[in-house]
């Protein structure tokens, strides 16, 4: 018990030390990315410190794992250059039995960041994503990010080239609107402004100096039109603009803001709609059979030419052209069309079923990351304790660098198993899973190794 405890004090130092360094890390680099997005531009401080307060919380489901894989490093680095270690494994104490406090430690933390990911970090995710949508009501130009497209406003997609932080002022303007069916416009411009109106119900675009393009999707005869504009107005509607804050329950939360259980029930809902569309279209080819097969062939008239020319015994030969069916044949050519686009009526099912299965996989690489990254804390257990007994250097740089080769190996493995899963190359499990299989095997090897 008491070297228990030896081990379990030399683990919080290193820990809450490489903690807070890495979410610094983290934190740095989040600041030197967005903080340029927001400074200056009209926003107080106290918004800009909840968006940095909320994003914290995925820095820390990161954090974690990787601070214990430093504490380990250095708790058992530092014993195995003091001789401590071997002093114990003369004593007949194991490597595997000093390394039940670090694991009980582990798996301590385990639980705790499962706790986190369920249940703070979706809210932390949602909240940041309201905060992050009421600051780009603030002015216009946050909706537009030069060089991607925006979709924010309804009807049209924007790109624009350049942006100027200090007005509201824009260069090399492209708007692609579709909210006419019948029509296609796309619209240029040099440079322009946008603007709200006095209301904040509107937003207002001017531009200057570009054209207009307008080809029609109905009629492919109709010509392509190009006009040339000096100064031209857009209004949109904006639904109030400027800051304010929304309320959280109108927006629709996505994968990372909802808790495992929560996304288990949309599974289970997109699954019920999945096996629903296969037995409508199921249902609906039944329906048909049975109206195909109620019909009487038997009565069906064949007849050659007019029905007026049968009883005529003069006609000449010329006159017996194609055949045609008399009594049922609009019935059955209406089954024989209705059959026809039954094969693209399948083709829409199993595209449907296959955009809902890609859907359901994206949940189910949600729900296992939540368990997946938090038990990385017990994998990097596992590889942190013999790697630092081997190295027998408890120094944090030491510790830092190493660390950060397996850290990297793990983001690799899991980002890489997340898009293949994505692309259902991998099942979820698989790619979310595959970097604790692998590293957790290593480390086991380290242990028996060195044992």
């Amino acid at each position: 018990m008491l070297i228990d405890r030896y081990i379990f004090r030399s683990l919080i130092g290193p820990f809450v030390f490489a903690l807070s360094t890495v979410i610094f890390i983290f934190l740095f680099q989040f600041l030197i990315k967005s903080l340029d997005q927001f400074v200056g531009k009209g926003l107080s401080v106290w918004v800009i410190i909840q968006l940095i307060s909320l994003n914290l919380a995925w820095m820390l489901t990161l954090a974690v794992p990787m601070a214990v894989l430093v504490a380990s490093l250095m708790t058992f680095g530092t014993m195995s250059s003091g001789n401590e270690i071997t002093i114990m494994k003369a004593g007949g104490i194991s490597l595997m039995r000093l390394m039940i406090p670090l694991l009980l430690f582990s798996v301590i933390m385990f639980y705790l960041m499962i706790r986190f990911n369920n249940d703070v970090l979706p809210e932390a995710n949602h909240k940041a994503r309201v905060l992050l949508y009421d600051i780009s009501k603030t002015k216009p130009t946050f909706i537009i990010e030069p060089g991607k497209f925006s979709d924010d406003l309804n009807g049209v997609q924007i790109l624009v080239k350049k942006t100027f932080p200090n007005s509201n002022n824009i260069e090399n303007i492209y708007i692609y609107m579709y909210s006419d069916p019948q029509n296609k416009n796309l619209l240029t411009a040099k440079k322009g402004d946008i603007s709200f109106s006095s209301d904040f119900k509107k937003v207002i675009m001017n531009l200057t100096d570009g054209e207009i393009h307008q080809l029609s999707t109905q009629d492919i005869n109709s010509p392509y039109r190009k006009i040339k504009f000096e100064k031209h107005r857009l209004v949109f509607d904006s639904e109030g603009f400027g800051f304010q804050s929304s309320n959280e329950n109108t927006f629709t939360r996505g994968e990372r803001e909802l808790s495992a259980d929560a996304m288990k029930e949309v599974v289970d809902s997109l699954k019920s709609m999945q096996a629903g569309l296969a037995d409508r279209f199921t249902e609906a080819l039944k329906k048909d059979l049975i109206k195909l097969s109620k019909l009487n062939f038997k009565d069906t008239v064949f007849t050659f030419g007019n029905a007026a020319d049968i009883s005529d015994e003069t006609s000449s030969v010329n006159k017996l052209n194609q055949p045609k069916i008399i009594g049922y044949s609009d019935t059955l050519n209406n089954l024989i069309k209705l059959f026809m686009n039954k094969k693209t009526e399948y083709r829409n099912v199993i595209a449907e079923s296959g955009r809902i299965s890609r859907q359901i996989d994206s949940y189910d690489v949600e729900i296992y990351k939540k368990y997946s990254i938090p038990f990385a804390c017990v994998v990097f257990a596992l590889v942190g304790a013999p790697l630092g007994y081997r190295v027998k250097k408890g120094g944090f740089g030491i510790a830092a660098g190493l660390s950060l080769l397996f850290f990297l190996l793990y983001w690799v493995c899991l980002i890489g198993g997340e898009k293949l899963a994505d692309r259902t190359i991998l099942t979820p499990f698989t790619g979310m899973w595959i970097a604790n299989i692998i590293i957790g095997c290593f480390g086991l090897y380290l242990m028996f190794k060195s044992s």
